[in-house]
């Protein structure tokens, strides 16, 4: 059953469940570091010390090529007509799960 993620404080170590929601949100290219911030108060350079500590070197190496040339990771980068984080169709972003229709 999966429990839901609560964010943390940078002095709480995070739970396996969490690193694992943290990675997977930092692959997708529609997630900001934003979305990570709100979630799980982490800041960007904090997600890329926890990817280069728990993906191996090659990875980390793939992961960080492909974050700077996504434009939707960053605010910054991002088209002004799209000014949310968040999936219309997702619950609150506990687990983000998207909602039975």
């Amino acid at each position: 059953m999966n429990q839901p993620i609560s964010p943390v404080s940078p002095s709480v170590p995070l739970a396996e469940i969490q690193i694992d929601r943290i990675i997977e949100m930092a692959w997708e290219d529609r997630t900001p570091f934003d979305a990570i911030r709100f979630q799980f108060g982490l800041s960007e350079a904090q997600v890329k010390a926890l990817m280069k500590k728990e993906l191996k070197f090659k990875s980390y190496i793939l992961w960080r090529e492909r974050v700077e040339s996504c434009k939707t990771k960053h605010a910054s980068k991002r088209s002004n007509e799209i000014d949310r984080f968040k999936c219309t169709r997702q619950r609150a972003i506990s687990n983000n799960k998207i909602s039975k229709r």
